[in-house]
This record gives structure tokens, sequence and C-alpha cells, in this order.
């Protein structure tokens, strides 16, 4: 006998719950303030921005609707966000119907992600890419 769709449902609400809960402490323990949050180790001894340098802060100005200021903190990690959103929808509607949700990424995806991440961490780092340093 076929689950009920609220049964079918319950990680991925789960899962939401979790990230929910997790977006809602950072909007409420600002980033902004020292002493919340430990610094990030590679730009602590190196001072150079990681890909996931000023993700804290994105997520408590998105959280908060201050949204230019979390494109301008990790540019990447509000399009993290999106496709998360987005990805979680689906997830949600295959779900409710009972359909298999699969998401196998090809090797060429994953150069593509990778690729992606890195230029983006080594241009976040250069002088023409300031813009993009939190």
């Amino acid at each position: 006998m076929p689950a009920a769709p609220a049964r079918r449902l319950l990680v991925p609400l789960g899962t939401l719950g979790a990230v929910a809960s997790a977006f809602a402490y950072v909007g409420l323990v600002d980033p902004n303030h020292p002493g919340h949050y430990p610094v990030c180790p590679l730009y602590r001894f190196t001072g150079v921005y990681c890909p996931g340098c000023g993700g804290l802060r994105s997520a408590h100005d998105f959280i908060t609707g201050h949204f230019a200021a979390a494109v301008h903190s990790n540019a990447l990690a509000v399009a993290g966000y999106l496709l998360f959103a987005a990805g979680w929808v689906l997830w949600a509607v295959r779900s409710a119907r009972g359909l298999p949700v699969r998401f196998t990424p090809s090797d060429r995806q994953w150069w593509l992600i990778g690729s992606v991440v890195l230029i983006f961490s080594v241009v976040r780092n250069l002088p023409f890419g300031s813009v993009l340093a939190p």
C-alpha cells in the first residue's frame, strides 16, 4: 500500500525544518558582532578569502531581508540558497507524488561546479574582484 503524501513528505519537511532552524539562529545571532562564530581559519592564517568567507553574514542579511548586502557578503552562497530552495521544491513535489528523486551529477557537472567555486575563490581575492570580497 503506497504511503500517504503527508508521510512521504516527512524527510523533505524535516530537512526544511533543520535548514530553517539554522537560518533562524543565524538571523537572531548576528555574525557581524565578534565572538559569536569562529573566524575562517584560511582567512585568519593567510588573509585569503575562501569560497565560504562571508557566508554567515550573507545568511544573516538574506534572512533579515537585506538582499543586496547578502550578495555583497557572498554571492555564491546566495546562489546556493536559491538553488537549495528550487531543489527542495522539486524534491517535495516529487516526494508527495510518490516519485523518486535522484540527483546524480555527471563528472562534467562536478568539474563545472568545482570550476565555478575555484574561479569565484580566486577572483574575490584579486584587486579587480574585490566587489566579491566580503
